[in-house]
């Protein structure tokens, strides 16, 4: 089994076990400010602290605009929120300023901004723009290097691996699936490989288990 090969029997077999999530809010500005919050966080945390924030302040211009220590208050929840408010603010006001208040569509673009690097880039271009792109993050890294799909330490080197041997129609499906298998089977520590679909196409699992 190629490479090429052995992607698409992974997303074969994750389909089997996950859904495709739908995202409703392609707004790229709140995309973009959810993916700042969202690092070193879970979920629910971001989705909270998302929330609370476009509740009060629904555009880049209120939230630009908005008290720090209310930004701070209002994105508590996602943890680190002295550091990702005063960065939210900074974006927004770059984008203000040099992009007329409009989230540009490109990743060469999207990672001049402070604090934004090719995975918040990433999932900017997929879940904002619907464009063919692949986020790597940590479950994505891990889970790739697990199954043989890569050998790398970073995790800008397993997207560019992956976008290789990945058809590119297949990309947003990927790290959709990817982070679900991460976030419930394939996970950091204690792997349930027990229940795990992909055992017969995993390196992990041949070697260790």
């Amino acid at each position: 089994m190629n490479k090429e090969e052995h992607v698409i029997e992974l997303i074969n077999q994750l389909e089997n076990t996950f859904e495709i999530r739908t995202f409703l809010d392609h707004d790229p500005y709140k995309v973009l400010v959810r993916t700042i919050l969202s690092q070193r966080t879970r979920d629910e945390n971001t989705d909270q602290a998302t929330n609370n924030l476009f509740e009060k302040y629904p555009d880049i211009y209120a939230v630009v605009d908005a008290p720090i220590d209310d930004v701070k208050e209002l994105i508590r929840p996602a943890g680190f929120y002295n550091v990702k408010a005063a960065r939210i603010q900074e974006v927004s006001q770059i984008l203000i300023d040099q992009y007329g208040g409009v989230v540009p569509d490109t990743v060469d673009e999207l990672v001049k901004l402070p604090g934004v690097g090719r995975k918040t880039a990433n999932c900017v271009m997929v879940f904002a723009f619907e464009l063919p792109a692949i986020p790597v993050d940590t479950h994505v890294h891990r889970i790739s290097n697990r199954l043989g799909l890569v050998d790398t330490k970073d995790p800008e080197d397993t997207e560019v691996e992956l976008c290789e041997i990945a058809p590119e129609e297949l990309w947003i499906k990927l790290n959709d699936l990817m982070v679900q298998f991460g976030q419930n089977i394939c996970k950091p520590i204690g792997p349930q490989c027990e229940i795990c679909p992909c055992t017969e196409i995993c390196d992990y699992y041949s070697e260790n288990v």
